[in-house]
């Protein structure tokens, strides 16, 4: 399905807003210009390094649209941070959220040891029951939801969940719910689960509809505020956010589904490194996100990224909307090197965060950090600090930090002990890459890594080497990555809705109505964007299994809607099933009957194609002008001469020997002293093996 949108006109922005940096991509498709920028973030305060950022671009008025990138959801779920929440469902089931699947955090112990985002005397009960064909058993009690609604106000909710058990089956009573709440509800803080999540599985369902109520007001909240502040700058324009799958949404679908943008700043980088892997040559890749607390790890096979239909955000936080497959480790720039009680050396998960940040900072940390380790080593360069607000970095701090809390308890020197961080932090990184590569069947040696952030590019060389990776690719500008990925990310709205049928069972036409119906209302979600796009794509995927078992498998459906109809028939769900079993586990189960779960919806807005080559480096590029100098850098146990480049400055085609280090407003890419690196026509730096 083709057509052509278009908006006002004015460059695009990409906005990143990290936990230690914000990170910004300006683009002007008319005039074929790009600029970057990285500042400060403010944690607690995001929108003034947000606005700080724009304003490096001249007149916020005059940009067209904004898409930004957030971890406001995620780092609220995190730290707990939502708002005081309650819950609404069927008697009997108010406990669900506790129970969850019946996992554990620890294994052992007569004590549990996880409590909901909803506390216990704030999920009330009401009579209702509506069975699992869809028939009302029992009518709802409006006075008693009413009187639960008044309840959970005066225990001072300000946000409230709606789960009716089998409401996916029959939403009458669920919806009749949200009327009674409405009708007393000071606030538009309320989630319904029919209008977040109608699938089947209660626990999944009750979960994602309860953290997206928790999330209601803190990022209503943080957009509200963003909002106000474009605003004031006379801002007219498109405001739009990254979802976690990867696509965009308006602020006004952010808002009541704010469940779905977490994870999604790291999301809008993957989208990124994928799209400039495949210009480069290299559809299977790792991609390794190091910002300033955590790093995000995500695997891209034939140039596709990889969607879960559910992620856990910690323990007993399931979030049941598709999401980029991204794992994630605290082990950033500003993670926390110590000495354990057994004697050990970790790092992370704890953070310094942007403030007050490493030791080397002069914040007033005085604990060293991954980020110290590297400045102590000589690879980042102390003179010249990426983000701009640093005239220099105290070294010597970061060393006499590294000495009290690391050297003197494992005895070890001073440059060994700055070493060993580094090491302990790069097995934890590879610990990260084998767990979605070699765990899951794949070879590494197929793979090519693809560091962004701050500090992905220091760690690339012993990425290569722990995990056996076939190369490592640096992005020209790593450290803005995920800013470019929301610059390039297509729109999409994704929707759901349970069948639970078998193909014997199935009445095409029936089913064939319900995808005409769901793709138009997803479609609209599309446009009511009013970004650019060349075209919209519609695609559906089913959620099956044989009889008999629990877990499904997706499946694409080779459909189109182009002629007002989808053509399903039972012989075509059969012969997609068949297939994606097949490829699953490579065998199928003859004699045993499939069954739909769910239909799965997706309406992709697709951006005009962003020109990469916009990226290379220019004609007045050389390697004479590239070199800066020398200085010692430490590598295995010992101080190398180290050849300096101005990374920006390397023309295509240029060949570097190890050990050297590029350098770059956004980030450093260290050269290992047994690797090579080489400038491709894009102005991507390949690494290799000598």
């Amino acid at each position: 399905m083709t057509n052509q949108f278009t908006t006002s006109g004015g460059a695009v922005v990409g906005v990143d807003v990290g936990g230690t940096f914000t990170d910004l991509f300006y683009y002007d498709e008319a005039a074929g210009r790009f600029r970057t920028a990285k500042v400060s973030s403010n944690r607690g305060d995001e929108a003034t390094g947000f606005l700080e950022g724009l304003k490096t671009f001249g007149d916020i008025a005059d940009l067209g649209s904004i898409v930004h990138g957030t971890t406001v959801g995620t780092n609220a779920l995190l730290e707990r941070k939502g708002a005081r929440t309650a819950l609404i469902t069927t008697r009997g089931f108010r406990d669900v959220l506790e129970m969850r699947r019946r996992d554990r955090l620890n294994t052992w112990g007569l004590w549990g040891d996880f409590t909901p985002v909803i506390e216990r005397d704030l999920r009330f009960e009401v009579r209702e029951r509506v069975l699992a064909d869809g028939s009302v058993d029992e009518a709802l009690d409006t006075d008693g939801v009413t009187a639960a609604a008044k309840a959970a106000l005066a225990a001072g909710a300000e946000a409230i969940a709606i789960v009716f058990i089998n409401a996916y089956a029959n939403p009458e009573n669920e919806l009749a719910a949200l009327e009674a709440v409405r009708a007393v509800w000071p606030n538009d803080n309320i989630a319904c689960s029919v209008q977040i999540l109608p699938e089947i599985r209660e626990f999944e369902r009750t979960s994602t509809t309860a953290l997206n109520a928790y999330l209601q007001p803190v990022v209503g909240g943080y957009l509200g505020k963003l909002s106000a502040a474009l605003n004031a700058e006379k801002f007219t324009g498109r405001f739009h956010i990254v979802q976690s799958n990867g696509g965009v949404m308006s602020t006004d679908t952010a808002r009541k589904l704010p469940v779905r943008t977490a994870l999604s700043g790291p999301a809008a980088g993957v989208i990124a490194a994928a799209a400039i892997s495949r210009a480069a040559g290299f559809p299977n890749i790792i991609t390794g996100d190091l910002g300033g607390t955590s790093f995000d790890v995500s695997l891209v096979v034939d140039g596709e990224t990889s969607l879960a239909a559910q992620t856990t955000i910690d323990f007993g936080l399931v979030v049941r909307t598709p999401m980029i497959e991204i794992t994630t480790i605290g082990a950033g720039g500003g993670s926390i090197a110590h000495v354990d009680a057994g004697g050990l050396l970790q790092v992370g998960p704890e953070s310094a965060g942007s403030r007050p940040g490493p030791v080397a900072y002069g914040q007033g940390n005085t604990r060293p950090t991954l980020t110290d380790a590297n400045i102590v080593l000589g690879r980042i360069n102390a003179e010249r600090p990426i983000g701009g607000k640093l005239a220099r970095l105290d070294v010597e701090a970061a060393k006499a930090a590294i000495e009290e809390h690391v050297a003197k308890p494992t005895g070890l020197g001073v440059m060994e002990a700055a070493e060993a961080i580094v090491r302990v932090a790069d097995g934890r990184m590879a610990g990260a890459i084998r767990l979605v590569s070699i765990e899951r069947g794949h070879d590494p040696a197929k793979f090519v890594a693809v560091p962004f952030g701050g500090g992905g590019a220091l760690h690339a060389g012993a990425l290569i080497k722990d995990v056996g990776l076939q190369a490592a690719l640096v992005p020209r500008y790593p450290g803005i990555n995920s800013a470019l990925g929301c610059v390039i990310a297509d729109i999409r709205h994704d929707q759901v809705q349970t069948v639970n049928l078998t193909v014997d069972a199935l009445d095409p036409a029936a089913l064939d109505a319900r995808m005409i119906a769901e793709a138009a209302a997803a479609r609209q979600v599309v446009e009511d964007a009013g970004l650019q796009m060349d075209r919209i794509d519609i695609v559906f995927e089913l959620d099956m299994h044989y009889i008999g078992q629990t877990h499904t498998v997706s499946v694409p459906l080779p459909v189109t809607i182009e002629t007002g109809t989808t053509g399903v028939t039972r012989d075509v769900v059969q012969a997609a099933f068949d297939k994606s079993y097949q490829a699953s586990f490579s065998r199928l189960l003859p004699g045993l009957a499939a069954k739909i779960v769910n239909l799965r919806t997706s309406a992709i807005g697709r951006r005009p194609q962003f020109n990469l080559k916009t990226l290379a480096p220019g004609d007045d590029c050389s390697l004479d002008k590239a070199r800066i100098g020398t200085r010692p850098v430490w590598f295995d146990g010992g101080w190398h001469d180290t050849m300096i480049y101005a990374r920006l400055d390397l023309p295509v085609g240029a060949e570097i020997s190890g050990p050297a280090i590029l350098e770059q407003p956004d980030a450093t890419v260290l050269v290992d002293p047994d690797l090579k690196a080489r400038v491709d026509e894009l102005g991507n730096i390949i690494m290799e093996r000598k």
